[in-house]
């Protein structure tokens, strides 16, 4: 029996083993270059830019199509009956026909203000302004990603400090129970030593669920299931060399205003504006066009045609004294039959020529649209000087906000090694009895918190220096 149970506890846990493998491999490791690629391939946000960006191409290439000219072709047939005027005659008879008619146009635009020309300009531009929304968007998830990654390293270590406080919470309500059994404590430092624990278990949950959140996020931006387990790779904040923390903002603002995609998409707008104003000016100049036509037509009415013709002699009178006939000869035509062809064939016509439209007063509705593409243009110029003074004021705080950073971290820093030393000496103190759980519990949770200042305070100094380096238009690595 001992053999059985023994073999099947063997069983199980082989089973157990495997499965843990089997999870463990499972789980994606997700590296933030991984992350990165990830968004710019799958993001939804992305695709829809994209799909903007290739109806502009195709703007483009019709507005280009424009310059050549246009064929059209009709046809029209159908039935005639009831009653019509006899031609040349005021008498009336009723009748059923048949009528086709045909014709085929060509028309080429000479000359239009120049307006077709600068419409593939403007859409050359509104393609560009496409490019530059698309390049917008890859650029602010490329940041969001980065900023969601260090969020969620700065969540683990906090989970990882609040499992180390449950930990010491823990050490320290046994050894309170162990001196209350003994009657070295009280019960109020019994309770107190409990309610630490039950803080430090709050603080878990707290992190886990912050942690929690930020994988979401992650997640959402690669347009990955919610429920697909994934382990973000951890870089060693402490080794990386990069971290620049003395940044000239002045010189920030230069470079960011020459390669920002915010600032490139607003000059990209202020000049479709621009030639907004040309088209419009297009509509004040004359229409020159070419033209050129053929048409025939068909009716079923006209069944025969004249084929040749024959000499008649016809008796007008008699010569009375000798009593001689007098006649006349005539030709009377002779008809045949008549074909649709030959009749499609023998009503074929031509026509070529030149139309000029001259615009004289189309009730001010020119001038209308020319000043407002001006006032356009005026309020592109604004949103583009908006755009650099609010890129101005945000890189200027960036490197104010990364200055204070780094004093923070470091003072943060200095802050976790007292406490750290503070505590080390109370719990010796506390473990002989020469200070109570108020005091000990007050070490506790000021150890705490300065290890969970730090640790943002940390992962702040490497997100300030990054948003920098995305102002100044260089690729976010870790």
């Amino acid at each position: 029996m001992t053999e059985f149970i023994f073999k099947r506890v063997s069983i199980l846990s082989l089973l157990v083993i495997a499965l843990t493998g089997f999870t463990a491999k499972a789980q994606e490791k997700i590296t933030l270059q991984m992350a990165v690629d990830r968004t710019l391939a799958n993001n939804l946000t992305i695709k829809q830019a994209q799909v903007t960006e290739s109806i502009g191409t195709l703007d483009l290439q019709q507005s280009k199509n424009n310059l050549l000219p246009s064929l059209n072709a009709s046809t029209q047939g159908g039935y005639n009956f009831g009653r019509s005027q006899v031609a040349g005659s005021f008498t009336y008879t009723s009748s059923t026909s048949l009528n086709i008619n045909g014709n085929a146009q060509l028309q080429l635009t000479v000359y239009q203000g120049g307006q077709l020309r600068n419409q593939i300009i403007q859409n050359r531009l509104l393609l560009d302004v496409n490019k530059g929304q698309t390049a917008k968007i890859k650029n602010d998830l490329i940041l969001s990603v980065v900023t969601t990654y260090l969020q969620i390293l700065t969540n683990q270590d906090l989970v990882t400090a609040a499992k180390q406080q449950i930990d010491i919470a823990n050490q320290t309500l046994s050894k309170s129970d162990i001196s209350f059994k003994v009657g070295n404590q009280t019960l109020a430092d019994l309770s107190q030593a409990k309610a630490q624990v039950s803080t430090a278990n709050l603080n878990l949950t707290t992190a886990q669920n912050q942690l929690d959140l930020s994988m979401l996020i992650l997640k959402q931006y690669m347009e990955m299931n919610p429920y697909t387990p994934i382990e973000v790779e951890r870089p060693d904040i402490s080794k990386l060399t990069d971290i620049q923390t003395i940044y000239d903002a002045n010189e920030v603002v230069k470079t960011a205003l020459t390669v920002n995609p915010d600032i490139r998409l607003a000059e990209l707008q202020q000049k479709t504006y621009q030639q907004a104003i040309k088209l419009a000016k297009g509509y004040y100049y004359p229409t020159v066009s070419l033209y050129g036509g053929l048409a025939s037509s068909y009716s079923d009415r006209l069944n025969q045609k004249v084929i040749g013709s024959t000499a008649v002699t016809q008796q007008i009178g008699i010569v009375q004294a000798t009593n001689q006939s007098v006649v006349t000869a005539s030709q009377q035509p002779i008809y045949g039959p008549y074909s649709a062809f030959s009749q499609i064939n023998d009503n074929f016509n031509q026509n070529i020529g030149l139309s000029i439209q001259i615009p004289i007063f189309n009730k001010f509705n020119t001038r209308t649209t020319v000043r407002k593409a001006e006032l356009n243009l005026q309020g592109a110029q604004l949103s583009t000087q908006i755009a650099k003074n609010n890129l101005s004021k945000t890189i200027i705080q960036a490197v104010l906000d990364l200055n204070a950073a780094e004093k923070q971290y470091l003072s943060a820093t200095q802050t976790f090694e007292a406490n750290k030393d503070a505590l080390n000496v109370t719990k010796q103190r506390y473990d002989v009895g020469l200070v109570n759980s108020l005091d000990y519990n007050t070490a506790v949770t000021n150890f705490n918190k300065s290890q969970n200042d730090m640790i943002e305070a940390r992962y702040s100094v490497v997100f300030r220096s990054k948003i920098i380096d995305y102002y100044l238009g260089k690729t976010i690595t870790l």
